[in-house]
Formats: structure tokens, C-alpha cells, sequence
């Protein structure tokens, strides 16, 4: 079964310094079939105005995921990290027994677009951890390169999760097919431009839900950019 959810039908705040599309039910945004899927719990596409941010607040027993579109992501935590995140960059935070951070776009002329992921972590309580690495474009040009998983395997990030997140740029003939399992959720969000999914179009800001398929076809792609989660049941 393939369900399509496009980009219109998200939750949105606009908070002045911070425009948000809610991919599920966050904050002031509640809708009672936009939970979540399986085990990820939040999608934000944000966009932080230049010199303004998140001030410092907490998170706790959560898998933070952060991957940058344009800009850069000003990062402090409680852990001792202090890092920028740019295109191309994955951040994983483990909250864990709780850490505090702040986000911010230091930039004086340029907005920072970026997408908040979270997903429940397998176990409460864990020690909190950092991690961030970069994945180019050639790595993800035409094909769906692994970027984060539940035991770092293939160079990705380590998430402390029942999950796995891939990601992949596609256009023109450039196309990719990955084999699933039908016991699991696959959840497929356009981050920009337009791409066909198990020959369903989609647009930027959309999301299929891939349900008892085998497979996952991407192709047709215009300037597309896509995030693919393999998630538990």
C-alpha cells in the first residue's frame, strides 16, 4: 500500500524568526492521524532567520537527527560540543538521561534551512552522545547512500533506534531501487524538487508511505533530493 501525504496538508508556525512545516503533530500543531510513523516521531523543516536561533533547552530519551539544506546550524550542548553543521552534514544527538543544547544561524545575511528529525530511541535512560559526519554529494548522487543506522554500519551515524535513514539526489535518468520488508514501515519525504515513488509524483515538502511493499523504486527525478526511513514495525 502506498500512501501519499503532500507537503500542504503539514501542520506550519510562523514564529517571526522561526518558520516551521510540522510533518506530525508538534507543539501547537495536533492531528490525531499525524502521530508519527512507526518509530519516528518528528519531522520540522525549519527556517532560522540570520542571528537568531533556538536559545539553550533540554531533550531527553529522544534520537536527534539534524540534516542542514542551506546555511549552517550553530551547535552547543551539554556534552561539551560545540560544532557547525552545514550542508552535506548529519548530526545525531542522543539525549538519553537529558542534555541541554541551543541551535543558532549566525549568518548575517542568509536563512538557515534545515530539517529536526527525531525518533524514539530502543531504551530510556542511556548516556547522552554526539555525533556528526558529512556525506558529499557524489555520494548520494543517483543512488541512496546510508547515513544513519542502528549500528553505524557503511560509515553512517550510530542512532540508538530500530532505524535506518538513507539519502539520495536524483535527476534526469539517474533512478535507484532498494528492496524492502514488508513487515516494515518505509517512509519517504521529498526534501526538494520532484521525483516519482513506486511511480507516485511527488513534490517537495511531500511524503509517501510505503506499507507490505517489497520494493522502493526512485526515478524520474527533478533536482530531487529524498530521505528514506526504514523503520520498526
Amino acid at each position: 500500500m502506498i500512501t501519499l501525504r503532500k507537503s500542504s496538508e503539514r501542520g506550519y508556525a510562523d514564529h517571526g524568526w522561526l518558520k516551521s512545516f510540522h510533518s506530525f503533530s508538534f507543539a501547537d500543531y495536533y492531528n490525531p492521524d499525524r502521530m508519527g510513523v512507526g518509530n519516528l516521531r518528528v519531522i520540522n523543516e525549519d527556517r532560522i532567520a540570520p542571528g537568531t536561533g533556538f536559545g539553550t533547552h533540554g531533550h531527553r530519551d529522544m534520537e536527534i537527527v539534524s540534516y542542514v539544506l542551506d546555511g549552517a546550524l550553530g551547535h552547543k550542548d551539554s556534552m561539551g560540543n560545540g560544532t557547525e553543521i552545514v550542508p552535506g552534514d548529519v548530526q545525531r544527538m542522543s539525549a538519553g538521561t537529558g542534555v541541554q543544547h541551543s541551535e543558532f544561524n549566525h549568518a548575517k545575511g542568509q536563512t538557515t534551512h534545515f530539517l529536526q528529525i527525531w525518533i524514539i530511541p530502543d531504551e530510556r535512560g542511556i548516556k547522552p552522545g554526539y555525533e556528526q559526519k558529512h556525506f558529499d554529494a557524489a555520494s548520494k548522487r543517483g543512488k541512496l547512500a546510508l547515513v544513519a543506522s542502528r549500528d553505524g554500519r557503511d560509515g553512517s551515524v550510530t542512532i540508538h533506534a530500530d532505524a535506518a535513514l538513507r539519502a539520495g539526489l536524483f535527476d534526469g535518468d539517474e533512478r535507484a531501487e532498494l528492496k524492502l520488508d514488508p513487515g516494515r514501515h518505509t517512509y519517504v519525504h521529498v526534501v526538494r524538487g520532484s521525483v516519482q515513488v513506486n511511480g507516485q509524483a511527488a513534490q517537495a515538502g511531500d511524503a509517501v508511505v510505503l506499507q507490505r511493499e517489497e520494493a522502493l523504486r526512485l526515478e524520474q527525478g527533478q533536482d530531487a533530493e529524498v530521505l528514506v526511513f526504514d523503520l520498526a514495525p
